[in-house]
């Protein structure tokens, strides 16, 4: 778990590093080789957009999924097992919501524990049973827990804004400024890299959480089985039914990737590998005994629901 943090922290100082290169690099262009007034430029523009997010996440995140606030009464059997859950986690138990589609998902948004909302799709209440839900759900619960959406939403804003940025550098080399050839060919190549070298460190980010969620949620519950399997369903059920409705580019949020493109599209999934995932999750299997509620031998592979 050090090693995740850690590892998160230095790729998050990475894509720092990289916005006020290209903030510098505006400034080159743009200000008359002032590379700290496009430093200046960057870091406000930066602010701006993350003050946006983290007040706005949440509220922006479900009326762009069409996820709607239910009460515990609308869903008996997700608040359930939320409430059971979220002592664990060290959290209250956080509002929930339904998103309205058939394709099997969940994710969790939110700023903080106070905003936090657990939102689950019609079509996952259906698939999984008690057991793996209550594994999905405590993957959710670790998201909260670590503030992973709030860090994945500055983690975009920023990318977001290098790709801006570097598109304000290559165009100033064109149209005035007094660029020349190399300042062109220099601008032209940070249009080309910097983006691309932001999106790879979001994405690395992205995979990096996942993991850890995958693993914080499994060992607060004892039963990293649950979400294995509930993962294996929801791979199959995902390919077999993607989401039609929303932008790719919120993919992040859900625990597995709703929307599917090409093979080389895949490679750049905000997601890690379901059977890498699975194999992590199995191999941790060794450290726990689940004990169902049901009547039935305790068993390390879980062949019940708890209820």
């Amino acid at each position: 778990m050090a090693w995740a943090r850690t590892k998160t922290a230095v790729l998050f100082a990475a894509i720092i590093a990289l916005f006020v290169g290209v903030g510098g690099l505006v400034g080159q262009f743009v200000f008359q080789g002032s590379w700290l007034a496009g430093i200046v430029m960057a870091l406000g523009l930066s602010i701006v957009l993350n003050v946006g997010a983290y007040f706005a996440c949440d509220r922006l995140i479900l009326w762009s999924t069409g996820a709607k606030i239910v009460t515990s009464e609308e869903a008996p059997r997700l608040a359930k097992i939320v409430e059971e859950l979220a002592p664990k986690f060290h959290l209250t138990a956080p509002r929930l919501a339904i998103v309205p589609t058939e394709t099997p998902n969940a994710f969790a948004t939110g700023r903080n524990e106070k905003h936090a909302v657990v939102a689950a799709t019609q079509g996952i209440l259906r698939l999984l049973d008690d057991r793996e839900l209550r594994g999905v759900l405590a993957h959710e619960l670790a998201h909260i827990q670590d503030r992973d959406v709030l860090l994945m939403t500055f983690a975009a804003t920023l990318a977001g804004a290098i790709s801006y940025a570097a598109q304000i550098a290559f165009f100033s080399t064109l149209f005035g400024g007094g660029a020349n050839r190399n300042n062109g060919l220099v601008g032209l190549f940070a249009v080309l890299t910097a983006p691309i070298a932001a999106m790879l460190i979001q994405l690395a980010i992205s995979r990096s959480r996942e993991y850890r969620a995958d693993e914080v949620g499994a060992h607060t519950v004892g039963d990293p089985e649950a979400l294995a399997s509930a993962l294996g369903k929801l791979e199959g059920a995902n390919r077999r039914r993607p989401m039609r409705v929303g932008s790719p580019a919120q993919s992040s949020l859900y625990i597995v990737n709703p929307f599917r493109g090409s093979w080389f599209a895949s490679i750049f999934s905000t997601h890690p590998p379901i059977d890498e995932r699975i194999r992590r999750l199995r191999a941790m299997r060794t450290s726990f005994t689940y004990r169902p509620t049901v009547r039935g031998p305790t068993t390390r592979r879980g062949a019940h629901a708890d209820g």
